[in-house]
């Protein structure tokens, strides 16, 4: 069966076409660097796309001191800050456009392609024919593509990619699932066709469940656990957080740090270690009093009320409130560094900073 696998594979690195479209001569421009470095002779050609989302310029930063700046590439639709122009190798890429993906893929050698583009949950709630096209269509344009050029291909999931009827204290990596957003019910068809397209072609096809996502480098994006960056905002700035969940929803979050870090673990583990195509991965799961009492060790005035969004709420009475991630521990070495308290320190710290630099007051 294996065999079998390997030698489909291999045909489709010989030259067989998912979609049969010629490749243009347009080439992107070589990065002009300046610093020189020696990556590992093997290192990974990597394409992140939705590059200027939460996640997508701090995993570029990782990689690139492991694997040299220009074998990393930024992608998406909306022309970068200055600063992260200056980091590394950017290019326009809109994954709906096939063509223009298959140019990149082609003409930079990619080996690894990373697919963060997305719509968030609440964002993709109100624009449901947009996250339908992006979420999916889009999906279904790497998976052809990583197919195609014989790629190892990440592709995020989400704690929205679990519903109500799923066991929620903890949700194991194999239930029930059955989402009730268009973001989570797109992560759970990005999950099956990845593991099918592995079973039946042999594609390396790799998926985390994140939690909640904090961090101090990117603004909140419209997902369902965004209270947990915008309340150390609010607590540097105002002293006031008006929270769009009830102070008991407790859900599973990690620090930025974590998610870069599991992720590259994971693409950088051996297939042979992998029991599953997609985990879930764990750090530590809060309710925004419990947060909220975190942070006035280090800010006593702050002061925080609770108005409940109604869509929102919604959402996240349907997710779990814990990960189980023994899988990951147990297959590929996972572990997370941050706690609660750590988390708290290093936002405080962070966002502190930025506003000082800004120029900005500090409460």
């Amino acid at each position: 069966m294996l065999s079998g696998l390997r030698l489909c594979v291999r045909s489709l690195c010989r030259g067989w076409s998912v979609r049969g479209m010629s490749l243009s001569p347009r080439q992107i421009n070589r990065w002009p660097s300046n610093e020189s470095s020696e990556p590992p002779a093997d290192s990974p050609r990597v394409l992140i796309t939705g590059g200027l989302g939460q996640l997508g310029v701090g995993l570029a930063e990782m990689l690139r001191k492991q694997y040299g700046k220009e074998n990393i590439i930024l992608s998406d639709i909306r022309r970068p800050p200055a600063e992260v122009y200056s980091m590394g190798p950017f290019v326009y890429a809109d994954v709906l456009d096939y063509k223009n993906l298959r140019e990149l893929v082609v003409n930079n050698r990619i080996t690894w392609l990373v697919h963060y583009s997305a719509l968030l949950s609440a964002i993709g709630e109100a624009n449901l024919a947009l996250a339908r096209t992006i979420n999916i269509t889009g999906l279904h344009n790497v998976l052809d593509l990583a197919l195609e050029n014989c790629l190892r291909l990440f592709v995020p999931s989400t704690i929205g990619a679990f519903g109500p009827s799923s066991p929620c204290d903890p949700a194991p990596d194999l239930c029930i699932q059955r989402p009730r957003t268009i973001y989570g019910v797109s992560k759970v068809h990005a999950e099956l066709m990845g593991e099918y397209l592995h079973h039946k072609y042999g594609l390396d096809f790799r998926c985390l469940r994140y939690p909640g996502v904090v961090s101090a480098h990117t603004k909140p994006g419209g997902g369902t656990t965004d209270y947990a960056v915008q309340i150390f905002h609010d607590a540097l700035s105002t002293g006031h957080h008006e929270c769009y969940l009830r102070s008991n929803t407790r859900l599973p979050m990690m620090h930025i740090s974590d998610c870069h870090r599991a992720t590259i673990e994971f693409m950088q583990a051996p297939e042979s270690q992998l029991s599953l195509r997609t985990y879930n991965i764990a750090a530590m799961s809060f309710k925004p009093e419990e947060v909220a009492e975190e942070i006035r060790k280090h800010l006593p005035h702050l002061r925080v009320t609770y108005n409940p969004d109604t869509i929102r709420q919604t959402i996240a009475d349907s997710w779990p409130v814990r990960f189980d991630d023994s899988n990951a521990r147990q297959d590929w070495g996972w572990k997370p560094a941050y706690g609660l308290s750590e988390l708290v320190t290093d936002m405080l710290a962070s966002i502190r900073e930025k506003r000082t630099n800004a120029g900005l007051p500090v409460s």
